[in-house]
């Protein structure tokens, strides 16, 4: 396993990768910078500027600039305008331009050193997620959120190893109280409700979708809270991964645990940028 960066080094090549398309960038506004990031991954496209892993890194960094930009005030009208104007530009963009050639130089610099950063933090109104890049022989958290139910510790995420798919998975420790015999993921339904719901806690009943977790098992030590000798992992299908890169990063979702008796425990987590913490796995284990 290497080592990464620092995270004001991490975050130095990140800014770098954020602004490449033009020097005047960094003192933009979000949804400026939400622009500039959908022009370079319009063009790379349409030209092929980037191999895959430095795509994926691209686009992580598009989900952030839009996150920030929703938290800064834009809606997603606004955004996907934003979106088209830059897929115009590219459009109109000649692949052999110097202008590109430019950016496409500063991209790769800036890449050089960041694709060998194994973890990041994308920070929340709220709450965060850790991503994790290394490459582990036992199953460990890619990418996580953590908050608690009760006095029980839980943990949401992409779980995954050298030799284990990504899934993902909630996991809990139990303190002093029976074991749940279903859980959930309860979100936003973007199909039913295409506005974000931003007001606290979930939309209405009908403005919901719920996934049920495909089975459960004894979780590995590397997946608990610390301090925790135990806890049960329950595995989601990945369309529910799908389903939570598309909310709103200033959304809420919950993880529900439905006991025998009709009780349910809830811990509620933040969308925040969950779909950036992926892209940024797609780079590939180190």
């Amino acid at each position: 396993m290497r080592i990464g960066f620092s995270p004001r080094r991490t975050q130095a090549l990140m800014s770098a990768l954020l602004i490449a398309a033009t020097p005047v960038v960094a003192m933009a506004a979000p949804q400026d910078r939400y622009y500039e990031r959908s022009f370079v991954l319009a063009a790379n496209d349409r030209c092929g500027l980037f191999e895959p892993q430095l795509t994926a890194a691209l686009t992580a960094a598009a989900y952030q600039a839009r996150g920030a930009a929703l938290r800064a005030g834009a809606n997603d009208r606004q955004l996907a305008e934003t979106a088209q104007r830059a897929r115009a530009r590219a459009v109109t963009t000649p692949c052999g331009s110097a202008d590109l050639k430019t950016v496409q130089g500063r991209v790769q610099t800036a890449f050089s050193g960041w694709s060998r950063t194994t973890r990041m933090q994308f920070p929340g109104d709220r709450r965060g997620w850790s991503a994790d890049r290394a490459a582990y022989s036992r199953p460990t958290w890619r990418l996580m959120q953590a908050t608690v139910t009760g006095a029980s510790p839980v943990r949401f995420g992409v779980v995954g190893g050298m030799a284990r798919p990504d899934q993902l998975a909630a996991v809990v420790s139990w303190q002093g109280r029976s074991r749940p015999t279903g859980v959930r993921i309860v979100m936003r339904d973007t199909e039913v409700a295409p506005r974000p719901w931003l007001a606290q806690g979930l939309p209405p009943v009908v403005q919901r979708r719920a996934f049920w977790a495909a089975g459960t098992q004894a979780a590995d030590r590397t997946l608990l809270a610390e301090g925790r000798a135990a806890g049960q992992a329950w595995v989601f299908p990945a369309e529910a991964a799908d389903a939570l890169s598309r909310l709103d990063p200033r959304e809420v979702f919950t993880v529900e645990f439905v006991f025998r008796d009709g009780s349910i425990a809830r811990s509620t987590f933040e969308a925040g940028d969950f779909a950036a913490g992926r892209a940024f796995l797609a780079m590939g284990q180190v």
